[in-house]
This record gives structure tokens, C-alpha cells and sequence, in this order.
């Protein structure tokens, strides 16, 4: 699909008519703070149904069932983790969002509130968190957060043995996989974006 706007959306992801509000709520307060924070790259302003909401739910399809802990590194926007838990909107499954600027996370809480979704905001560096938390997860998901070598290290504290990694690419994806030794004790999956043709989402699992 080419072209997304919020009628593709709703008919592609069969997204509710309350949920599809919600992400209204949440379009709307990311155009507003924009002007002020740098939440999203200024080319994809015109682009918010495609580029951060159709991008983050083409990840639902990796996502177990029996899912209850998710963490999502370096959230900024909460893309995917907020608009995850917009869609889910379920309290049963904790949505650990974690993002170390504090404008980033003021906009986090706003938009929770706002969309009436509950979310856990860490403001934190990864590395730091993990230091003091035994937080494990059943998912994580990482967007263009750093070198896939780098983002290993982050995400290994917080992986038990069912841990599935949802980390989005670029274009680069094949070049970080040759230069990283994941492969030694993961089982590694690249699965091409439906949003962008240079994009990808590695699907990691232990072995």
C-alpha cells in the first residue's frame, strides 16, 4: 500500500471506531507540540498516518497473544509504544515506555492522559534503568534507536527466554547484520516494511 491516511488505516488494521479516535486525540497533540519539542522528523509532519501510526501497527502481526510486559527503548513520540497501547488498551498488559528527555516525556504523559491509555513512563537512560529493575519483557521494539551492535547491549538486560525483539531499520539493515554477531545465539528474521520500501523489522528470538 502506497498511500495511508486514516481510512486506510482503519480498513487495513481493522482498527475500531473508539480507537480510531483515539489516534485523532494523539494526531492531533503531535502536530501542536511539535511547533515547540522535535518529536518527529519534520519531512513526516505530512505523513503522521503512514510514517508513526501505520508504521507502528504493521508490528502487531509479531506480537504474541499471552502478551503482559512490553518495553519500548527511546520512545520519543511513543512510536510504536504509545500508539500500541492506544490500540490495545488493555490494563492487563504494562506498557513500560522509556525516553530520557523530559520534554519527550512530558508529551508521553499528555497524550496518555489525553487518549485515556495507561502507560509506565520511564524517564531514564537505557542504561541506567536497568541498573536498579529487574524489569524483563515479552516484547520489545526499538525505531531507529542506534547501530544494531549498540542496540543488542540495550536490550539484553531486559530479554528473558521468551522475549521477542521487534527492532525497526533502514535501509542499512543487511550491512549492521553482517557486522554483528547475533546470529551465534538468536534466531534472526527481516520482514520488509509495508510502509517503506527502504525499511525493515528484524524479528529476534533466543534460540
Amino acid at each position: 500500500m502506497n498511500t495511508w491516511n486514516r481510512d486506510t488505516v482503519e480498513k487495513y488494521f481493522n482498527v475500531s471506531r473508539e480507537t480510531l479516535d483515539k489516534f485523532d486525540i494523539y494526531v492531533d497533540l503531535l502536530q501542536k507540540w511539535q511547533s515547540k519539542v522535535n518529536l518527529i522528523g519534520p519531512s513526516t509532519t505530512e505523513d503522521i498516518w503512514g510514517r508513526h501510526i501505520a508504521d507502528s501497527l504493521q508490528l502487531l502481526k509479531f506480537i504474541p497473544l499471552d502478551i503482559k510486559n512490553y518495553i519500548d527503548l527511546g520512545s520519543g513520540a511513543g512510536i510504536p509504544g504509545l500508539i500500541l497501547a492506544i490500540y490495545y488498551d488493555d490494563p492487563s498488559i504494562n506498557f513500560h515506555l522509556i525516553e530520557s528527555n523530559h520534554k519527550k516525556c512530558a508529551f508521553l504523559q499528555t497524550a496518555a492522559t489525553h487518549c485515556n491509555v495507561q502507560i509506565i513512563i520511564h524517564e531514564d537512560r537505557i542504561e541506567s534503568l536497568h541498573i536498579n529493575n529487574n524489569l524483563k519483557a515479552d516484547i520489545i521494539t526499538a525505531r531507529a534507536l542506534a547501530p544494531l551492535s549498540k542496540l543488542m547491549d540495550l536490550c539484553y538486560p531486559f530479554v528473558w527466554k521468551k522475549t521477542v525483539l521487534l527492532l525497526q531499520k533502514g535501509k542499512d539493515v543487511k550491512r549492521e547484520l553482517t557486522n554483528s554477531s547475533i546470529y551465534l545465539n538468536m534466531n534472526v528474521d527481516i520482514e520488509q516494511s509495508i510502509v517503506d520500501t527502504d525499511s525493515s523489522i528484524l524479528i529476534i528470538r533466543s534460540k
